[in-house]
């Protein structure tokens, strides 16, 4: 493993900036301190013999390199011998319908983009792959302890992901200006007073006849003017 950690790695430019505050002391030791984690009697747990406690961990990267640094933490958990203590890492992403110009389109959304989730039981040599991939900044947790998400936390994330229905982005607001591009009050201008994502539906205030009319419309119906 001393090899690994001593030999750079490329494909990431620029070279990655650790978060996590060093020790002021320089030690050749990796100890606890060294690492800038607490892992106190993490080595030491009273574990049943044979049963792994694993748990979902946020981790930093630098937003854009996400495939990147799942794919670099995938490599080093072969490389290093790791499969035993990383077992999953994931990007959250989510299917989303963009609608523009009247047109819809499935696109693949990261849901928090500059994170990723890796499944591991946290020790030092597990940390330690995690923590020195280039491109991940940090743990997400309580000073330099990473904390492990909530099963239901993972469990809203996991539902978001494999959701049948995607979510729909549209590019207006309530007070926006919109333009009716279909129907009957095609080409009329109106301001939006409403928006109902669950039904994907809008609605206009539009002057007919001299006075604000309210009219439904689908999000196909409506650009933003």
């Amino acid at each position: 493993m001393s090899d690994d950690r001593q030999r750079p790695e490329e494909d990431y430019d620029p070279e990655p900036v650790y978060l996590d505050t060093p020790p002021a002391d320089d030690t050749s030791s990796k100890d606890d301190d060294d690492l800038g984690i607490s892992l106190l009697g993490l080595e030491d747990s009273s574990e049943d013999e044979g049963q792994v406690k694993k748990n979902w961990y946020v981790v930093h990267c630098y937003s854009g390199y996400e495939k990147k640094v799942q794919y670099a933490i995938e490599q080093r958990i072969e490389s290093m011998g790791m499969t035993d203590k990383i077992f999953d890492v994931i990007i959250p992403t989510e299917e989303e319908l963009e609608i523009k110009d009247g047109k819809k389109r499935k696109v693949e959304r990261r849901v928090f983009p500059g994170y990723i989730l890796v499944e591991m039981a946290l020790d030092e040599d597990s940390w330690y792959v995690v923590r020195n991939t280039p491109g991940v900044t940090g743990f997400v947790g309580m000073g330099n302890e990473p904390t492990p998400l909530l099963d239901e936390e993972v469990q809203q994330i996991m539902d978001r992901m494999s959701a049948e229905t995607p979510t729909i982005k549209i590019n207006f607001k309530v007070g926006d200006k919109v333009r009716i591009v279909d129907g009957p009050f095609n080409d009329f201008i109106g301001g939006v007073s409403n928006i109902d994502m669950d039904k994907s539906k809008v609605r206009v205030m539009v002057n007919f006849f001299g006075r604000e009319t309210p009219v439904e419309l689908d999000f196909l119906e409506v650009e933003k003017a």
